[in-house]
């Protein structure tokens, strides 16, 4: 019989049983595995939605900053004065945070976590920033033209920026 590794398969199998379960048991140890493989499952499943909105988000601020353009490519500079005012864009949002706060107090919640966002995001420019590559005048149009949900990214293409580099990285997705 194979073994059942969902939490719900294996809650059904010990309810069967009639009875208290044994700590040091075999059913008790099924369903703590269970248990653990589903909180880890769930941790998994939220990160990479985490990670998916990030991504989608910084590819609409990409599309509104190329949209009213006239412009068919983008040259490597410009590309870098998007993602320096993508990383900006909260900078009127914490100061006024910082103004609103009496001295001596420490940071509100939002405070610290657009500060934390922040310096994810620098981080992630000093060793790479994921960003459409709008050099090339096809992405631009798909680009423009993309409605926002995220099976419609599979057909831009996506280079890596760093803020030292004066190339960037071409991406395999």
């Amino acid at each position: 019989m194979p073994i059942a590794h969902s939490l719900k398969k294996v809650a059904k199998n010990v309810s069967k049983h009639s009875g208290q379960m044994h700590i040091k048991g075999r059913k008790f140890k099924q369903l703590n595995r269970a248990t653990l493989r589903d909180q880890k499952l769930t941790e998994r499943k939220r990160n990479s939605q985490e990670h998916k909105m990030k991504e989608l988000e910084s590819l609409r601020f990409f599309q509104a900053a190329i949209q009213n353009r006239g412009n068919s490519s983008f040259s490597m500079e410009e590309i870098k004065i998007f993602i320096e005012s993508y990383l900006s864009r909260f900078d009127e949002e914490l100061s006024t945070l910082r103004l609103d706060r009496r001295p001596g107090r420490p940071p509100t919640t939002r405070q610290q976590k657009l500060e934390q966002q922040l310096e994810t995001d620098k981080q992630l420019y000093q060793t790479g920033f994921r960003v459409p590559d709008i050099r090339d005048k096809k992405t631009v149009e798909n680009l423009r033209n993309w409605n926002g949900s995220p099976g419609g990214t599979t057909i831009l293409k996506f280079i890596r920026v760093t803020k030292d580099s004066s190339d960037a990285t071409e991406m395999e997705d």
